[in-house]
């Protein structure tokens, strides 16, 4: 049966019940199915947003010269907001170490940290692009939940590949480096081949057929390999690929005999389609 979306316990959840004022701090910033909590959701992300536009406009100079002190003062507005924010949601947790340890809390204190480094290290406030990342919460607020299952069905996906796919690397490692090495000894340093690291490098470029053009062969034999580097490098492009997409198969095959009807009790999802009991908690479908 389909049940409504409803907010999911974490373990930092878990514990005694909060304090009145703390359980209404918690249902505006961690519940997106009230009024409350969906309006502060989607002024957090606008606020993100805005915040993320203001880093990358700061890196263009002719703007940075210009607005220089508009955006630093921005900077540390919105930092200052999203401090205020991620004490609140310490505060307002049953257990804010486990909060602060998961994925999200980690997220929210990178996002802050590198414009307090910005006294220390000038060019730190660049890293705050990652405060981007928070806006992964979108899937929550507009009750997306369905998107995150594609996505673990791709990331099962290239888990499930990366055994096939890292022989494979392997296998291109020892190719560029054995090649790398011999055209290092037909062209030699007098062809900008200067030594075995530059020629790998030079290989791996080749292979990758993007071709950067700085150094090239100059002797027949070199333009020769040189040749077969490039035509080697189309047919391995595809190899990862192939892997990557026969495991995508196969999960979507498994997909088909479960289904999406999620517990009452614990709102998990992927029950085999035949099940009476829900494999987390026990709660009757």
């Amino acid at each position: 049966m389909n049940t409504p979306f409803k907010y999911r316990k974490h373990k930092f959840d878990e514990g005694e019940p909060l304090s009145p004022w703390r359980e209404k701090i918690h249902e505006v910033i961690f519940e997106a199915d009230t009024f409350a909590g969906k309006t502060f959701d989607v002024a957090l992300i606008i606020t993100i947003f805005v915040s993320v536009l203001a880093v990358m406009l700061d890196s263009v100079k002719v703007i940075s010269v210009e607005y220089g002190s508009v955006l630093i003062a921005a900077e540390w507005a919105f930092t200052i907001l999203f401090t205020i924010e991620y004490i609140l949601r310490l505060i307002s947790v049953r257990k804010p170490l486990q909060y602060a340890k998961s994925f999200y809390g980690v997220v929210d204190i990178l996002s802050i940290i590198p414009t307090y480094l910005t006294l220390i290290i000038v060019d730190a406030k660049y890293f705050l692009i990652i405060r981007i990342l928070r806006v992964l919460r979108i899937f929550r607020i507009f009750k997306l939940a369905n998107y995150m299952g594609e996505a673990s069905l791709m990331m099962n996906a290239l888990r499930n590949s990366g055994t096939k796919i890292s022989v494979f690397l392997y296998t291109v490692l020892m190719s560029v480096v054995v090649f790398g090495s011999l055209v290092y000894v037909i062209e030699g340093p007098e062809n900008g081949f200067s030594s075995i690291p530059t020629s790998v490098y030079w290989a791996i470029v080749t292979l990758t057929t993007v071709g950067y053009g700085d150094i090239s062969p100059q002797t027949p034999l070199g333009q020769f390999i040189a040749s077969c580097i490039m035509i080697l490098g189309y047919g391995l492009i595809a190899v990862p690929t192939g892997i990557y997409s026969a495991e995508i198969t196969r999960e979507v095959m498994k997909k088909k005999d479960v289904t999406n009807n999620a517990c009452p009790a614990c709102a998990y999802e992927g029950h085999d389609k035949d099940a009476d009991y829900c494999k987390k908690c026990g709660t009757k479908l």
